[in-house]
């Protein structure tokens, strides 16, 4: 498990280990959200990125439009 230490400035390095299994590089933006006590540290993708992404899902489960208010 990898870790970090908060600065004096309230930083934290994200540990090479981490940057390199989730592709992130100097300069990209994160969402910052906290629940429950747990931070979490989710970085932003570029739209083109995603392109793709949910192919091949089934959209059987779906409502009809009758279930819709």
């Amino acid at each position: 498990m990898a870790t970090a230490t908060i600065s004096p400035k309230y930083q934290v390095v994200i540990p090479k280990e981490i940057r390199r299994e989730i592709s992130i590089e100097s300069g990209q933006t994160v969402q910052i959200v906290a629940k429950g006590g747990v931070i979490s540290l989710i970085p932003d993708r570029p739209l083109k990125e995603l392109k793709g992404y949910l192919s091949g899902l089934s959209t059987e489960s779906f409502r009809d439009k009758a279930d819709r208010l």
